[in-house]
């Protein structure tokens, strides 16, 4: 199948040896990333960001080297989590194996020692909007994964946009993903957010780790009672249809709010995701 006939709809493709080929994009030769982990939502407003900051904090203070490209273009928060909002990031050059010399992008290093790359960092002032269309967005993605040199990553976490659109599937078909969590919130629409994220993996071949649930509930300040403010959550019935884990649930709390704010999230404690590391850390105890 020519590639521009490609509906990149992997698990139901029929096409003799078109399953053999590696239609990813190229790693950077000056990075090392071990294993990657797609932070993915059927809809926005629930938590991604926050997730991927949690995951990625966790996963680094289990000694494991960590990193984040913020796919989420348009929307980048990622930096203002790790307290990097200021930050540019900064080019260099390289001889390559062909003896020319390339050029490359050097992600930022948060205080605790994640990596990470966003488009904020590349932006004269942080407030200033992307305005572009899909391809330009997309192309964007792929280079901070060919043009981004990762140092030695144990972990990658991609901070996907909402939904199935350009920027998921060129996350989907361009990089290795070795698997996805699907955040959620526990809201009446939740069985179709976690349905349409469930199927554009399976449709990719990616396996999916598990369930997170965001904003699950309020816990009384005085008397500890968890308030479910978005009613009782059904995440554990989805989970099971789709043969899936809760890997967390995670509260609304001011003080996390608020951390997370002032770029302190890699200070919050740990409880919130560690399930959910320790099955991603599984990952490379498996090779």
């Amino acid at each position: 199948m020519a590639d521009e006939e490609c509906n990149h709809a992997c698990g139901g493709c029929s096409k003799e040896g078109c399953g053999k080929r590696d239609m990813h994009e190229k790693l950077h030769e000056g990075s090392s990333v071990k294993k990657v982990i797609a932070v993915v939502s059927g809809k926005g407003g629930v938590g991604k960001s926050l997730v991927t900051s949690l995951l990625a904090a966790k996963v680094h203070k289990d000694g494991y080297r960590t990193a984040i490209l913020d796919a989420d273009i348009t929307g980048p928060s990622i930096p203002t989590a790790f307290g990097l909002a200021e930050e540019r990031a900064e080019g260099g050059t390289m001889t390559g194996k062909d003896g020319k010399q390339e050029e490359f992008l050097k992600p930022v290093t948060s205080a605790g020692g994640v990596q990470i790359m966003s488009m904020n960092f590349l932006l004269p002032h942080e407030t200033d909007p992307v305005i572009w269309r899909g391809p330009v967005i997309s192309g964007a993605v792929r280079q901070f994964w060919t043009d981004v040199v990762w140092k030695d990553v144990d972990f990658m976490f991609v901070d996907c946009p909402p939904g199935t659109g350009d920027v998921p599937l060129t996350v989907f078909q361009s990089i290795p993903i070795d698997g996805i969590v699907v955040v959620a919130s526990p809201q009446q629409l939740v069985r179709v957010i976690v349905e349409k994220a469930v199927n554009m993996a399976n449709m990719m071949n990616v396996p999916v780790l598990g369930l997170i649930e965001n904003m699950s509930y309020v816990k009384c300040p005085d008397c500890g009672k968890e308030i479910k403010i978005f009613g009782e959550s059904n995440i554990d019935g989805i989970a099971k249809d789709f043969g899936l884990s809760v890997l967390a649930r995670i509260p609304i709390e001011q003080k996390m709010s608020v951390m997370v704010d002032n770029g302190e999230v890699e200070a919050l404690g740990d409880g919130y995701v560690d399930d959910a590391a320790h099955k991603v850390e599984a990952l490379l105890s498996k090779n």
